[in-house]
Order: structure tokens, then C-alpha cells, then sequence
């Protein structure tokens, strides 16, 4: 987060590039959402960024499909009752700022010491809309992982976990147990997350991912079972839905894309195809928390 040439050095730097494009959705007067605090993030920095990689600028509407997305299947859950969200590797996201939440709403946001600590110093004067609170936590270090899930656990009676661009990041087996992990705590009932096909996570691998596997942030995750992954994991899919048919909804892909979409099924979960979408999970009903018993 240096003044130094804007370069990625590592998988946090990606966060800046995420707030560029949330920046210029913000600015279109048909936005699918505003985040007036994204320029402050480091919006123009992540552009620059975006710039030294292979299609960094590219595909600005999955991005923006991706954000839209999570904010659509948040409110739902929270108008249903949800009443503490959990956001693992939270980044720089401004949803406890932008959108309009409960003010009794528990909001935690889950990252390392230093992006949280450029967040804090960025946000300083603002308010947040609903209780924020920050926690320094290794994600990928399963002990320490284990001991915040532990220490959140009472926080609420139906959590909502945000992995907004975390899983591709994170092999195989690592989800896996990610995934159990958050099923171990009673209280988090609902997971949100974004995912990507076989096919398009091997097209990503050749083209940006070369570039962000130099700085240590390679792009792994792409299950052959699509969200069903989830389910020996403890975990149901309840709602699946595609980047691409989205965005073309609201006609931000390119017109072929567009077209694509209108003559295929781009809204599901296709193996054999360039896909990726945002997917909202429930708990199983036969999973059990930490303490053995089935929630």
C-alpha cells in the first residue's frame, strides 16, 4: 500500500484492484451500486495495478456482477434475519459503510494486520452503518484460523460468512477444510461465496494468473463438482448464479457476450464451460459445531 510503482506484490494488492472497478461502476449513472469510499481505498492505484497485468482491465463486469451479487443475496439474508456477518479476508470492502444495515448488526471483518490497519487509517472519519469490529487473523493458518472462529462464535444466532475473491486463491483440500471449519460454529448459518469453472480457472491460469503466481497469489480453486463441492463439507447450495447472465441483464459484458447469453444457459453451473458465479450455501442439516453436537 506504498507509494512505490504500482505493481502487485502480493495476494493483497488484489484488493486494490477490486476497488477500481467498484470505483467506475460507482460513477456510471446506472450504477448497480454506489461505493463513494472505494476512491479513498486506493481505487486509482488499483487501476494502475490492473494495468502491469495481462487483462487486468478486462472483464470489468464480472466484477461488477460479482459485487452486485453479494449485495443482493446479503440483503436477502439480513432481511431474514441474519444478525452478525463474518467477512474472511474482508480487504478493502465498504459494505459496512455504503450499504444501509441494521444498526444492531454485528459486522466482523477478518484479514491480516496490515490491510486492516490501512483500512482503519483510510475510514478514520467515517461511520459505519451497522456495530464494526476488526480482527487480525491469518485465515490460512488453520490454528489460528480455528481460535477466531472459536472466539466469534457466541456473537450471534445466524451468521452470515463473506468470502468475496478468497477461495480461488486456496487449493483444493484447503477449502475443503475451510469449509468444514465454518460448519463446526453452530451459529454461522449461511455462507456466501464466489467460484469459477475448471474451464475458465485453466483460461485464467494462462493469461492474469501468470502474472499473479510470480508474486505468491496463484489461482487454484475450480472444483469439477461446481457447488456441490460444498455438500460433503457440510454445507447445501441454496442459490447459484452466473457472473455472465447477470451482468447481461444489465448490459455491461461486451454485445458477443451478451449474445452468448441470451442463446445459452449461462445462469447455472456448467462443468465443460468458461462459468463463474456467486453461490449462497445453507448449513446442513447434519452438521455438527465444534462441540460434536448437530446443529
Amino acid at each position: 500500500m506504498s507509494s512505490a510503482p504500482a505493481q502487485v506484490r502480493n495476494i493483497s494488492d488484489t484488493a486494490l484492484w477490486a476497488a477500481h472497478f467498484r470505483a467506475e461502476e460507482s460513477r456510471r449513472p446506472d450504477a448497480l451500486f454506489r461505493d463513494p469510499y472505494a476512491e479513498k481505498l486506493g481505487a486509482q492505484r488499483g487501476g494502475e495495478m490492473a494495468r502491469t497485468l495481462p487483462q487486468g482491465l478486462s472483464h470489468a463486469w464480472a466484477w461488477v456482477a460479482r459485487t452486485y451479487l453479494f449485495d443482493q443475496i446479503l440483503q436477502k439474508e439480513i432481511a431474514e434475519g441474519a444478525d452478525f456477518i463474518v467477512n474472511c479476508a474482508a480487504g478493502l470492502d465498504a459494505r459496512p459503510y455504503r450499504m444501509q444495515l441494521p444498526a444492531t448488526l454485528q459486522w466482523i471483518e477478518a484479514d491480516l494486520p496490515d490491510m486492516l490497519a490501512y483500512k482503519k487509517e483510510l475510514l478514520a472519519s467515517d461511520k459505519p452503518t451497522c456495530q464494526l469490529e476488526r480482527i487480525s487473523v491469518n485465515l490460512a493458518d488453520i490454528n489460528e484460523r480455528r481460535r477466531f472462529l472459536a472466539d466469534i462464535a457466541n456473537r450471534g444466532k445466524r451468521g452470515v460468512v463473506l468470502t468475496e475473491g478468497l477461495l480461488i486463491y486456496l487449493a483444493t483440500e484447503e477449502v475443503a477444510q475451510f469449509a468444514e471449519d465454518l460448519s463446526g460454529i453452530a451459529s454461522l448459518q449461511s455462507w456466501i461465496l464466489d467460484m469459477h469453472s475448471p474451464r475458465l480457472l485453466a483460461m485464467m491460469q494462462r493469461r492474469t494468473g501468470k502474472a499473479l503466481e510470480k508474486v505468491g497469489a496463484p489461482f487454484k480453486f475450480g472444483p469439477a463438482e461446481g457447488p456441490d463441492f460444498f455438500r460433503p463439507h457440510g454445507w447445501t447450495p441454496a442459490q447459484v448464479e452466473g457472473l455472465l447472465h447477470t451482468a447481461a441483464r444489465f448490459k455491461r459484458p461486451p454485445l458477443l457476450l451478451r449474445l452468448i447469453a441470451r442463446i445459452s444457459d449461462v445462469r447455472n453451473w456448467k462443468v465443460n464451460r468458461p462459468w463463474a458465479g456467486v453461490c449462497l450455501l445453507q448449513k446442513n442439516s447434519t452438521a455438527k459445531d465444534a462441540r460434536g453436537k448437530t446443529s
